[in-house]
């Protein structure tokens, strides 16, 4: 695979460059490692593209994985505790996940457990690969990088898209780098504020 574009949100790329230009290096490396043929092995049921050999997600997942595991990159898990009451979300989503259950117990109220997860954390990067529905993106973007960035777990998160050219070899209903940069971009400079990069790959 190559990677083809890259956006830099709230100057994401410029801080792996300057801060950890080895992690941003293990990223090129990895998305280069894999062999896109080799993942050519989904046959479509669907009308439109019946009996066509597709690309599949998974088999590219497992490629990612491993490649992304063999540099010790590892899935990490951030924690917190909610509550429906909005102004007490506001005045504990700062604390530490023991403060916020503390806090929330102490107004009376139910805390339930919540958490993220991210499957690629290294040195306070975070990497999501996403070949699923045009949603995982937005919650990846919104929620997940956020929450790690507001836990101070991450100073920056990636997103690895298919480019059109490789989302039209896909099954229907997959996100794609084109889309996606739009839908980021139209939210404004500064939304959603956590430093960004989002990755366009191809075969």
């Amino acid at each position: 695979m190559r990677i083809v574009e890259q956006y830099s949100h709230l100057n994401g790329l410029e801080y792996l460059l300057v801060h950890k230009p080895e992690l941003w290096t293990q990223i090129q490396e990895i998305v280069a490692e894999i062999d896109a043929q080799s993942c050519r092995t989904k046959t479509s049921k669907e009308i439109r593209t019946k009996g066509k050999l597709l690309y599949s997600p998974i088999e590219m997942n497992r490629g990612f994985s491993a490649r992304f595991n063999a540099r010790a990159w590892s899935e990490q898990r951030t924690a917190y505790w909610v509550t429906s009451n909005a102004q007490l979300i506001r005045r504990t989503m700062q604390l530490s996940a023991e403060q916020q259950k503390s806090e929330i117990e102490a107004a009376g109220q139910r805390p339930i457990y919540s958490y993220n997860q991210t499957d690629f954390v290294k040195e306070r990067v975070a990497v999501e690969v996403q070949f699923g529905k045009y949603s995982f993106v937005a919650y990846d973007l919104f929620v997940k990088h956020m929450a790690f960035y507001v836990g101070d777990v991450i100073d920056v998160g990636v997103e690895i898209l298919p480019m059109k050219e490789l989302q039209e070899q896909m099954s229907s209903g997959v996100a794609y780098y084109e889309g996606e940069l739009y839908n980021l971009i139209r939210e404004g400079r500064g939304v959603p504020a956590v430093p960004l990069i989002l990755l366009g790959i191809a075969p």
